[in-house]
């Protein structure tokens, strides 16, 4: 099993009521976040990138509007205080050039010891290119197509030096990129960072089996999940990849309980939290592409369809017909269940992904990867994590020592999951592609090598290794890294 932890950088990951508006360069409070996901041996971090802050109706959504800290950057400082978790940058390939992004990337896996991975996001917001060209973002129609070139283009700059560490000249002649030169870095030491894809969508679905290492998904039931999972892996042969070449970690949310009650009181308070009546409306009205106002969040759905020509976007009618549809859909789950606008969107948002006490979760977590319906997951933590909040009732701006969700994850999950024979019981590699068990594009031309995905052994040496690792997992300190918890382990069990 794989596993990931998205970073609230722009609030995506984590319940954004309260968040600081400087949270997303609070260096501290995330480098404590890496922190803890090295100590629980997690595969990487992902930091996603807002290019533009959140709008409602023409205007800037005061409750989603938190600074949002350039990625690479914040990575690169990343890369000094850890040892072996990756680091996932989002860069979207309509506002980069083959270049300028392959060379940044190269740079941050030089430094982090090939530990790096690009995020590859195509916007869908026009009104995003007006941050960076007056004619705003490209063609919507040629926003996969130019992504695919762009990391062809980059996967040519990074192969463009020689196995004996000579600069060789590249050229790129394409129909969205035309360059030629020489490259100013060599090989790094996994030799290209690995490509993250996400959606759910047919295009996201294609893009990924042709270029991508990882697909990030929406958490789905089982058998929706193994049908997904099959699928992408008669598209990766289509693509004349192996299903191995591919790593499949839906985003999950996590609420655990010491009972089944307890977890489930605190999934329902999770679910408040993350959709306050305010936020319900809000939620009404991207989707109807009207002013509701009005609406008493506790009250029914609105019976008109969503308006002509909204929500305004590049892909106006598809993006009609599909508001109509989930509008649909929305009605007939809240006529079904007999449920407000605020439980409407509650329900309809599927929060939490997983509630239960440890071993109840585990399980579920070992279905999924048992069942082939997924490799791992991409763990969305909640709440806030308390150095990421601003001054307010229940917590003091940001000197509590809570880690929101991870710390509670990585403490009483992640130990039975190295019980059950399914999660690494230390890093065996230095670099991400080590830690994904991806091929290794550092090999022979045309013969990449694959390297050793460690959790893929057999159960009884798994199983020896997990008995060792739980305490050693369960430390206090949450600015232990992971080779002070192997140093740990070596002094515990010589």
């Amino acid at each position: 099993m794989h596993l990931a932890v998205a970073l609230p950088a722009t609030g995506g990951g984590a319940s954004r009521s309260g968040a600081r508006p400087d949270a997303a360069a609070d260096f501290a409070a995330l480098a404590r976040l890496a922190r803890t996901a090295e100590r629980g041996l997690f595969d990487f971090v992902l930091l996603d990138e807002g290019l533009r802050l959140p709008e409602h109706r023409g205007r800037v959504d005061g409750l989603a509007a938190t600074g949002r800290a350039q990625a690479l950057t914040v990575l690169g400082a990343l890369a000094a205080v850890t040892e072996h978790v990756g680091l996932a940058a989002a860069a979207d390939a309509a506002f980069h050039e083959p270049y300028e992004l392959a060379r940044r990337l190269a740079t941050l896996d030089h430094l982090s010891g090939g530990r790096t991975a690009w995020h590859l996001v195509t916007t869908a917001d026009a009104r995003t290119g007006d941050n960076f060209r007056r004619d705003g973002s490209p063609d919507p129609a040629a926003r996969q197509p130019r992504a695919a070139e762009l990391v062809a283009a980059a996967r040519r700059l990074w192969d463009s030096w020689g196995p004996d560490g000579s600069a060789r000249p590249f050229v790129h002649h394409g129909t969205h990129f035309d360059i030629a030169g020489e490259f100013t870095l060599p090989r790094s030491p996994q030799g290209h960072p690995v490509v993250i894809r996400s959606g759910d969508g047919d295009e996201d679905r294609e893009a990924a089996a042709a270029t991508a290492d990882v697909l990030l998904t929406r958490h789905a039931p089982p058998e929706a999940a193994r049908a997904l999972a099959d699928g992408l892996r008669r598209r990766l042969a289509a693509h004349g990849r192996d299903p191995a070449d591919l790593r499949i970690m839906p985003r999950i949310t996590v609420v655990l309980g010491d009972t089944a009650a307890e977890a489930r009181e605190r999934a329902a308070a999770f679910a408040r939290r993350r959709i306050t009546p305010r936020r319900a409306i809000r939620a009404l009205e991207r989707l109807w592409g009207a002013d509701l106002s009005a609406y008493d969040p506790d009250g029914p759905l609105p019976e008109t369809d969503p308006r002509p020509g909204q929500p305004p976007g590049p892909d106006g009618a598809a993006q009609r017909a599909d508001a109509v549809a989930r509008a649909e859909k929305w009605r007939a789950l809240s006529k079904e269940k007999g449920l407000s606008i605020r439980q409407t969107v509650i329900e309809a948002r599927g929060w939490p992904s997983f509630a239960g006490t440890p071993d109840a979760v585990a399980a579920q977590l070992e279905a999924y990867v048992r069942q082939d319906a997924a490799d791992g997951f991409t763990l969305l933590p909640d709440p806030v994590p308390v150095p990421f909040l601003g001054p307010g009732p229940g917590h003091d701006g940001g000197t509590a020592d809570g880690c929101g969700g991870l710390d509670e994850f990585v403490d009483r999950v992640v130990p039975l999951l190295q019980e059950r024979g399914l999660f690494r019981a230390a890093y065996a590699g230095a670099t991400l592609r080590s830690h994904l068990g991806l091929p290794d594009p550092a090999g022979p031309p045309g013969k990449p090598t694959r390297t050793t995905d460690p959790t893929r052994t057999t159960h009884s040496a798994r199983t020896t290794h997990s008995a060792r690792t739980t305490d050693s997992v369960r430390t206090t300190d949450p600015a232990r890294t992971a080779g002070s918890v192997r140093t740990a382990r070596k002094e515990q069990h010589p």
